[in-house]
């Protein structure tokens, strides 16, 4: 044996290393064409003329003698080198691959190797990739532009860094000017190589024609079917060729067509050779060199036999095949996937239900990859380089997520079933090929004893195995096994080899069946990526995405979606070490493909599942009880006598009446809505997570992205806000929509495993603060705005009173009324609304609003204190003197406006202490036993406890909608109005004025027709009696803030107002009188709604008497005497 040549070890090798430099030359090909990449050398205007000169001179260029021309590398000459270095070294890389390229084929040539792809499968192709990968790296290297300008500036800078020229500069250049014209160069170089070359080439001759069938022959044969011959299912799918069954057909014809295009000269001497040639040509027009690097064949062809004489014939065979192509080639490829799909999904079916069959027959499986594989790149390739036809509808597949869904469905079936695959051939192995083996082996004539020792060691590796190695997870690795193998097979390859390989076709054909067996229990994940790797899809992002468009806008394709993000996962194969600079781009294209992928299937998806949601929440609305009085209004008619229906008047269904039907088979756009949402969430099954590179992309969570920017979207658009006309809807009917949506929401598990309960958590709560997670407006800022800006700012000026009685606001019935009725948004069910929806932290934002607009007010209020301050003085301690405060009174300005401002504070706090008790009973509903303990919590408050811990406790019960003593949020509002400018004493003074100048000025509220207290609102009309919210929260508020005792200056307020009433209820003859029942009501309210006065206090200083006297006259017409 002349195992000194290692002929084995020197292909596998060299195929390696000769993949990574063709993909260093198609990066740097691709890295110089585009502009937003070139080097920063190549683009630099200083530089241009030196480029020039060194293109116009390579290889010859002068570094001493027109240094002028070379100035601007001069200047720059380290940065030059420093830039042109990996480019210089991956040029030499092209160099010494070639070296060894070459001295390979002349020591195969002198060993007049036998090549058979049926025979020694494994050598014969290592030596057809070599042949094709060199020529590949060639080609590649002459398309290059720009290698001349980086070697030439690299080898100047060289110059003038050192002296003297890199000692490798002279091959390099000569090497492109070989290559100028790289198939001229190519042939001249393979002529010696024909013999051999052919020989691989022509034993394709059975297997290329078999593998490049119709459709029809096919479908005829059944291919791919397991249920075609039921009694034989359980039988192993076995052949003679094993390995050539899933060799791609791409693999074949580049080999067949380049092959033949080195070696021509077997085409006019061999018509075997020129049958095969023809028949690849007439697959398509385009072959694949490396990643979406193509040879345009027939051109290609063309070209070089048009310099050669002899070849007419050859030019018009080119021709002919091309027309072929152009006339039938997309029609068969159409036909062929097409034929794929629905072979491939019986195929995933039987698998899906029966995985046993996995083992058995594994070989369909890869059957079935390669043979999609070749269909998808096959029109990728075509796709983007289509033909002028009649027909380009062919060369566009609406149908492409099918095939690769159901590539991945087979992939992820492998993956998941590998333990049943693994247990199988491991059985298989030892029980029957071990024995086959031992046979073949007993019956060699010649088996020398090296090989002896080889092949029985192979017997013995087999033997050994027991499915206990597959029950232990023990780790099997049979690469010694199957490297053995292809050096036996180069050993016995050689011409007069010992033991020769031709002469025992059968040892070869038991190895090989061999050699896929150990792959089945080691190698699997290895031959998924043989067979069916479409990595090579990132390098065209354009054909994906057309792609994908065109399936997604196919209904039934629509469950088939996520094959192409799945396909995604593929891409991590596409780096090699050669090459780590475009590792980053390739992930971030990757990822970018991956997430536009996915991002469209949810959006599609959130949308079918949201506009279902809005069908269902107008379904609905028509069941809200605000439309059930045309029903009874009609009923009612019917009773008593039928009335005729107008001319022209369409009945109106009820509510129900779209769920009736008389025909089935009638679809409703729900139905299609329900249908579109099944299939789109059936493409969710493939796989519950994407890996891309270093990432892993869970497409669930990209459906709950986009289901919850839309819900979002949806639940402000709902509310129907408009900002310049103040137009809003009902709290209690945009809650009412809100479940509908949530309603509809929770049947989405039904149809994929998704968390809508965290999804409605997120979109609810999100509502709750100002701004969303996305910066946009929220019910919590539409809902403050509109009561802050409309209800309230009416209420400000009395054209809505504050009614008591009913717990709301009410219109008043004036010309200029309102565009809608205030207690249509202020009753106890609308706010309770209201508190679901905003929750207790829209309601804090709120509050936080409505105390900024008091506080604006309480500034006012103290600039008018500070304008009356030394009267008001005066009043504070002559308030007993009448002759003296009637005098002081009249001195008095801006009382009308005081009582104004303290109104508006209030309507405002009234307001809000409504919202409270609303939140306090949602919260009672929902969450009692956390209540509970915040109540106990408030109790144990006493006026003795630290005002720190008091107001801790009552921020707590506030937030949780609960009355308090002291208003947290009041407190905290005024002592942010603290400034340096005032001192501590100055704000108590100004404190204390403000209750004297409110006290005295109340008489004036009489001189108000509008303060007359109206019985069936509770209330005065101008709401005056929300004084009495003011003043109680206000002085408890300030007095907390300065630390003074609340209840002695508010019995110092009650002293005054009482006073000051008492002195007006004297004189009956004065204006004040007119109302004064009203108003001393209000004294009684304020007292009533203070948890700091009683009345044994008012009683001390305001008679009863006249307070049942002012209940008496102001509710004498609604007096009924019960018998």
């Amino acid at each position: 044996m002349d195992y000194h040549q290692k002929l084995a070890e020197k292909l596998t090798i060299l195929n390696e290393r000769g993949n990574g430099v063709l993909i260093r030359m198609n990066y740097i090909k691709k890295l110089c064409a585009d502009v937003k990449l070139r080097p920063a050398i190549l683009t630099d205007k200083s530089m241009e003329a030196a480029i020039k000169y060194i293109n116009k001179k390579f290889p010859n260029i002068d570094f001493r003698g027109n240094i002028q021309n070379l100035t601007s590398i001069q200047r720059q000459k380290s940065d030059v080198m420093e830039a042109t270095t990996s480019y210089y070294d991956s040029f030499l890389d092209v160099i010494e691959f070639r070296d060894h390229v070459y001295e390979l084929l002349n020591t195969i040539d002198a060993c007049q190797c036998f090549f058979d792809i049926a025979v020694n499968f494994d050598f014969t192709k290592s030596y057809l990739d070599l042949i094709i990968t060199y020529a590949s790296v060639i080609i590649t290297l002459a398309r290059i532009d720009e290698k001349k300008a980086l070697v030439g500036m690299f080898n100047c800078a060289h110059e003038m860094m050192k002296g003297n020229s890199d000692p490798s500069y002279p091959r390099l250049s000569q090497m492109f000017v070989e290559y100028e014209h790289p198939w001229k160069k190519l042939t001249e170089e393979f002529g010696p190589h024909t013999r051999s070359v052919t020989a691989a080439l022509l034993s394709l001759r059975m297997i290329y024609p078999r593998r490049n069938l119709p459709a029809e022959q096919w479908r005829n044969a059944q291919l791919l079917s397991l249920l075609s011959a039921p009694a034989t299912m359980l039988d192993p799918a076995c052949c003679d060729t094993m390995a050539c069954e899933y060799l791609p057909l791409e693999v074949m014809e580049r080999w067949i067509i380049i092959g033949f295009l080195l070696c021509h000269s077997s085409l006019n001497s061999n018509q075997a050779s020129q049958e095969l040639w023809k028949m690849a040509l007439r697959s398509g027009l385009y072959i694949t060199l490396t990643r979406d690097e193509l040879l345009s064949i027939h051109k290609v062809s063309e070209d070089l036999f048009d310099n050669i004489k002899g070849y007419g014939k050859r030019i018009a065979d080119v021709k002919e095949c091309r027309d072929h192509v152009i006339a039938n080639s997309g029609v068969l490829h159409r036909e062929r996937r097409h034929f794929l799909r629905g072979a491939m999904k019986e195929l995933v079916m039987v698998l899906e239900d029966e995985p046993g069959l996995l083992g058995p027959k594994a070989l369909f499986v890869f059957m079935a990859l390669t043979f999609s594989r070749d269909e998808v790149l096959w029109l990728v390739r075509h796709s983007e380089n289509m033909p002028k036809i009649k027909t380009p509808e062919d060369y566009v597949d609406n149908q492409m997520a099918e095939l690769l869904f159901h590539m991945e469905r087979l992939r992820g079936l492998m993956r998941k079933y590998y333990h049943v695959v693994q247990r199988y051939h491991i059985q298989y192995l030892a029980q029957f090929d071990a024995l086959v083996l031992n046979d073949t082996i007993q019956n060699m004539h010649v088996c020398p004893e090296e090989e002896s020792v080889l092949l029985s060691s192979f017997v013995s590796t087999l033997s050994v195995l027991s499915v206990k190695q597959v029950e232990n997870k023990e780790e099997f690795d049979f690469r010694a096994v199957r490297l053995d193998w292809l050096r036996l097979q180069a050993y016995a390859s050689v011409n007069k080899a010992p033991l020769s390989i031709k002469d025992y076709p059968d040892l070869a054909k038991v190895m090989n069946t061999i050699q896929f067996h150990t792959k089945m229990v080691d190698s699997i994940e290895e031959l998924l990526q043989e067979t069916s790797d479409l990595s090579v899809l990132s390098f065209f992002p354009r054909v994906c995405e057309r792609m994908f468009c065109q399936s997604s806008e196919e209904m039934t394709m629509k469950r088939y979606l996520m094959a192409f993000p799945s396909v995604c996962s593929h891409f991590n194969q596409c780096g090699h070490p050669f090459c780590p600079e475009e590792e980053e781009a390739i992930e971030k294209r990757s990822l970018r493909l991956c997430v536009t992928f996915l991002e469209h299937i949810a959006k599609q998806t959130s949308a079918v599942m949201l506009e279902i949601c809005a069908e269902q929440c107008n379904l609905n609305e028509q069941l809200q009880p605000k439309h059930c009085s045309e029903t009874i209004s009609a009923a009612r008619y019917r009773k008593q006598k039928k009335a005729v229906p107008k001319k022209g008047e369409v009945h109106k269904e009820k509510p129900g009446a779209e769920s009736l039907r008389k025909d089935r088979t009638i679809t409703t756009n729900v139905d299609k809505m329900h249908l579109m949402l099944t299939e789109l969430c059936s493409s969710y099954s493939l796989c519950s997570d994407i890996v891309v590179h270093s990432h892993v992309v869970l497409p669930t969570e990209f459906l709950l992205s986009h289901l919850e920017i839309c819900l979002s979207e949806n639940i402000v658009r709902m509310a129907n806000y408009n900002q310049a006309t103040l137009e809003i809807a009902r709290p209690v009917d945009l809650l009412a929509g809100i479940r509908s949506y949530t309603a509809s929401l929770h049947s989405l598990p039904n149809y994929i495993n998704v968390d809508v309960a965290r999804l409605v958590r997120s979109v609810l709560m999100q509502q709750t603060q100002p701004l969303d997670s996305r910066g946009a407006l929220t019910l919590t800022n539409i809902y403050t705005s509109w009561y802050l800006e409309s209800l309230l700012r009416l209420a400000s000026n009395s054209l809505i009173v504050h009614c008591p009685a009913m717990q709301c606001f009410v219109n008043q019935t004036f010309d200029n009324e309102p565009t809608f009725r205030a207690e249509e948004f202020s009753d106890v069910s609308d706010l309770q609304a209201l508190a679901e929806l905003l929750g207790p932290y829209g309601l804090k934002f709120l509050s936080e609003n409505l105390m900024w607009h008091v506080t604006s007010q309480v500034s006012e209020l103290k600039k008018l204190v500070m304008e009356n301050m030394d009267v008001l003085v005066q009043m504070r301690s002559s308030y007993d003197k009448v002759e003296e405060m009637a005098n002081l009174r009249r001195r008095l300005t801006g009382g009308e406006n005081l009582l104004k401002r303290m109104t508006i504070i209030g309507v405002i706090l009234s307001f809000r202490s409504m919202t409270q008790d609303c939140l306090r009973e949602v919260l009672q509903k929902h969450c009692p036993y956390l209540m509970g303990p915040i109540e106990c919590l408030k109790d144990c408050v006493s006026p003795d406890t630290d005002i720190k811990v008091t107001l801790s406790v009552f921020e707590l019960a506030s937030a949780a909608g609960m009355t308090c003593e002291i208003e947290p949020a009041l407190v905290s509002a005024i002592s942010s109005m603290q400034t340096d400018n005032t001192s501590i004493d100055e704000e108590y003074k100004l404190s204390c004025l403000l209750l004297v100048y409110i006290a005295v000025s109340l008489p004036s509220l009489a001189l108000d027709p509008n303060s007359s207290y109206s019985r069936e609102h509770g209330g005065h009309n101008n709401n005056i009696h929300c004084l009495a919210l003011a003043v109680n929260q206000l002085a408890a508020a300030m007095f907390t803030v300065q630390n003074k005792n609340i209840q002695q200056h508010l019995k110092e307020f009650l002293l005054l107002a009482s006073s000051c009433l008492l002195q007006m209820g004297q004189n009956m003859e004065k204006p004040e009188s007119k109302n004064r029942e009203s108003i001393y009501l209000l004294l009684h309210k304020i007292v009533e709604e203070s948890p700091f006065l009683s009345q044994d206090m008012l009683e001390s200083c305001f008679p009863y008497v006249l307070l049942r006297n002012a209940y008496r006259e102001v509710y004498k017409s609604t007096i009924v005497t019960l018998g």
